[in-house]
């Protein structure tokens, strides 16, 4: 009987496919390159704290309200009861909510700084999610620093009702205030932005940045195409196609993005009060 080498079996985890470009790519390749991969330039979605991670200067973060919950006014069951799905996501993320709010410094400079995560109920705004937006607008306020705020998800969390609704009003107000005392607000766009939170607080940045290929809009296309017999052009909702029609100020790649923002702290410093 002829003599056989054994066939190596490569461990799991030790490359991933692109959702781009369908690639497969080595997955510590992709994290080397802040989870954009190599080839086409695609960036993967990340949690909340690793978008802080990488803008705020190492070890200066400090996390404001981690124990806020939400209630569950209606009630509410779909497929699972809301209090469950609420475990779940907790169990899944390790966060308490769609969002992560705090203080820290970049490049030396203070800043107030949150970061939406998809993970957690497609990072659907509840009453936890605006009230951490409110209340980090708040302490932008008092202590005179800017606000960065990572923005993710979609709509209004339909498991809250009216509670939920009204976080659109609510951050849109806290915004309104921040923007007449002057401490800059940027808002970043990521992959997707959509619904209720596109519609309030992730549109009110003095600048709004966004990330390569970021899927930005209110409401899918398909629904809009059925409400308005029409065709969309194309690459409608891309971040591409909002810069070019004056939606937002710039799209800035993940590894570039501490330096941009960096440097609009600056200029934003530079001519306050002017």
């Amino acid at each position: 009987m002829a003599w056989r080498r054994k066939k190596k079996e490569l461990p799991d985890g030790l490359f991933i496919k692109c959702e781009g470009c369908q690639a497969t790519v080595f997955k510590k390749e992709v994290e080397s390159r802040l989870n954009v991969c190599p080839e086409c330039g695609y960036h993967f979605r990340i949690p909340a704290r690793k978008h802080i991670e990488y803008t705020v200067d190492e070890g200066s973060f400090e996390e404001f309200d981690a124990g806020l919950v939400t209630s569950d006014p209606l009630g509410f069951a779909d497929r699972m009861p809301y209090q469950e799905r609420l475990e779940q996501a907790r169990k899944q993320t390790g966060l308490q909510d769609a969002i992560v709010t705090g203080q820290g410094k970049l490049e030396g400079r203070d800043v107030v700084i949150g970061a939406m995560d998809h993970s957690f109920i497609m990072a659907s705004m509840g009453a936890v999610v605006g009230e951490k937006v409110v209340r980090s607008v708040e302490r932008a306020l008092e202590w005179r620093v800017p606000l960065i705020l990572f923005c993710a998800g979609g709509g209004a969390r339909m498991h809250e009702g009216m509670v939920s609704l009204s976080q659109m009003a609510r951050t849109s107000a806290a915004v309104a205030r921040l923007r007449d005392a002057g401490p800059v607000y940027i808002s970043v766009l990521t992959n997707p932005t959509t619904g209720g939170t596109l519609a309030s607080f992730a549109f009110l940045g003095d600048l709004i940045l966004a990330e390569p290929k970021a899927l930005i809009g209110f409401t899918g296309a398909g629904v809009i195409r059925e409400t308005l017999h029409t065709e969309l052009p194309p690459g409608f909702q891309t971040a591409e196609f909002l810069l070019e029609h004056g939606f937002i100020d710039s799209i800035v790649p993940r590894s570039g993005m501490r330096a941009r923002l960096s440097r609009l702290l600056d200029y934003a410093s530079a001519t306050s009060g002017k």
